[in-house]
């Protein structure tokens, strides 16, 4: 027997009681007395290069637990959130997974932040039998694992992020359509997922790529990236990016006074702190998102107002992702009447695989791995002002293209 395993032996012992109550009873409290709340483990990076996105993932769980604790919790309990820093590390996640269900026995579990980290901790949630709701890990190795538990809280996986872009950009006439691509990607299955995708679909189309580089995700010194992609002046740069990275690059582009006609970054853009970090000089950068503050579904604007009121501004993709987390799992649990560890927790899995949700994204089902089944938003920034530009149906105002120089 590993230690693994004991440890999880350990713990079925210890909630026995707990799993027999709900089983035999049933009932709206899901097993649990009406005066316990509802405990939704996570673990997040809240220190380390996932930070930034991290602590926006945690403002998102926090404004989920505020407005469902609002209006009388879940199954007539409230819901307490324990929270631990896996610090970005891989390791450290692992551990942290381990203790929210074998020693704290929280009742529920939420994912962190990074593919890199969704990855080890989807394997612990799996080994204990556990629901696993995450709200950023997009990348194709997240669905190729085999888990039967896991649902990605979002609208569509890394891969197909750009897929409007692509559209647009090779339906540009002959003369106007970029010829020439340079690709900068962390060393993240995320990241690199976002980049590629779009880099497959432009060298299918017959934009060439002159420039491409992957780099550890602990970089700080773009000088040499950037001087490549400075030398090679391609229409187009891509950055499949985190936040800190993206700026740094962008400032280093900036230094060379290389013009591209595109940009586009994901995740950092999204991000509040994005056009002071660049000097201001976001005009015509484009990002992919699942989420906008404007969408018309009926709880995101409920969404945007709490938010608003507990942070003092507008929520952003990261928070919209980890709300949509919550309203997932709730979604569950309301249907199905239970929320503890045993034998509940498949029966979750079973409602999700079967049910559309309505969330602050929109509409989400899934397929057997866990793949929503939607597609994502092309944002610019456009006099300013992030808007939507693709596709254009939904969009806010139109794709400029060349872009503003920065």
């Amino acid at each position: 027997m590993n230690a693994r395993t004991a440890l999880r032996l350990g713990c079925l012992v210890g909630i026995s009681a707990l799993v027999l109550t709900a089983c035999s009873g049933g009932g709206e409290a899901g097993g649990g007395s009406a005066s316990e709340p509802i405990t939704v483990g996570i673990s997040l990076p809240l220190t380390g290069d996932f930070s930034e996105p991290g602590k926006g993932i945690q403002r998102g769980y926090e404004a989920w637990a505020a407005a469902v604790n609002s209006t009388g919790g879940l199954l007539g309990r409230q819901v307490e959130l324990r929270v631990l820093d896996d610090q970005s590390n891989a390791d450290r996640v692992v551990a942290d997974y381990e203790q929210l269900i074998a020693q704290d026995q929280v009742d529920l579990v939420f994912g962190p932040f990074s593919t890199r980290l969704v990855v080890p901790s989807a394997r612990v949630a799996k080994e204990y039998g556990m629901l696993f709701v995450e709200p950023a890990g997009a990348a194709a190795q997240v669905f190729e694992q085999g888990f039967d538990n896991l649902f990605y809280a979002a609208p569509a996986v890394a891969n197909d992020h750009y897929n409007h872009l692509a559209e647009a950009i090779l339906a540009m006439p002959e003369g106007e359509r970029p010829r020439t691509a340079a690709y900068a990607a962390m060393d993240d299955p995320f990241a690199q997922g976002t980049a590629y995708g779009l880099k497959e679909k432009l060298e299918a189309g017959g934009i060439q790529t002159v420039v491409d580089q992957v780099y550890p995700p602990n970089t700080t010194d773009f000088s040499s990236i950037a001087a490549q992609i400075a030398d090679s002046q391609a229409d187009i740069v891509v950055g499949g990016t985190q936040y800190q990275d993206a700026v740094n690059l962008i400032v280093a582009l900036q230094q060379l006074a290389y013009q591209p006609k595109l940009a586009a970054f994901s995740t950092a853009p999204t991000n509040p702190e994005f056009s002071k970090a660049i000097g201001g000089a976001t005009e015509g950068i484009v990002s992919p998102t699942g989420y906008t503050p404007e969408a018309p579904y009926p709880s995101n604007v409920d969404f945007v107002q709490r938010y608003t009121a507990q942070f003092g501004s507008p929520p952003t993709e990261d928070e919209a992702n980890a709300y949509t987390t919550g309203q997932v799992v709730a979604a569950a649990v309301q249907a199905v009447g239970c929320a503890e560890q045993g034998e509940c927790q498949q029966r979750l899995v079973d409602w999700l695989r079967n049910n559309t949700v309505e969330t602050v994204v929109g509409p989400l089902s899934w397929d057997a791995q866990g793949r929503p089944q939607s597609a994502h938003l092309i944002q610019q920034y456009v006099g300013g002002q992030i808007r939507i530009v693709l596709p254009k149906d939904t969009a806010e105002a139109e794709l400029t293209y060349p872009k503003a120089t920065w």
